[in-house]
This record gives structure tokens, sequence and C-alpha cells, in this order.
């Protein structure tokens, strides 16, 4: 079996870190009357978690492909990255 790469598997990997970070009762530790710099903690946390994801997201997503993945989605994709890296032309 040809592996297709891992950008589905990390995607589908945030998502239930997500779920994990965003359930009830963890959700409830934070639920608490005491203040951060002013701010309750359980919106700090919310923010800071999903500040966290979507920068996770951006990692994830906006990473190059590898050779492998190039190769195996269009066969010319290979051929014209070696031209690029060879001229010094960024796509």
């Amino acid at each position: 079996m040809v592996r297709q790469g891992l950008t589905g598997e990390r995607l589908i990997g945030l998502f239930l870190l997500a779920l994990l970070l965003f359930m009830p009762p963890l959700i409830g530790v934070f639920d608490k009357p005491d203040l951060v710099g002013g701010i309750p903690v359980l919106y700090l946390y919310l923010f800071i978690a999903w500040a966290a994801l979507i920068a996770l997201l951006a990692l994830i997503v906006e990473q190059p492909q590898s050779e492998e993945d190039l190769a195996q989605a269009e066969p010319g994709a290979m051929r014209d990255q070696e031209r690029d890296r060879t001229t010094g032309a960024e796509s």
C-alpha cells in the first residue's frame, strides 16, 4: 500500500485534539471565579486553546510537500520542483 502523506492524518489528529480541549469536563476545570490579568480564567483558556489550534492548523496546511508526495500527486511535478530548485525560481 502506498502512503498518501501525513497531512490528512495530522488534520484528523488536530480535530481530535480540538474535541478534547473543548469537552465540558476539561472546560469545567477552568470555570473558576479567578482572574488572570483582569480576564476570567475560562475566557483566557478558550482564547489560548483556540489560538493554538489555529497555529497548528497553519503549520500543518502550509508545510511544503515532500518529494514523494509531489511524485504521487502529479507525474510532472517532480520535474518542475527540480527545475525550480536549479534555477532558483519559487512557485
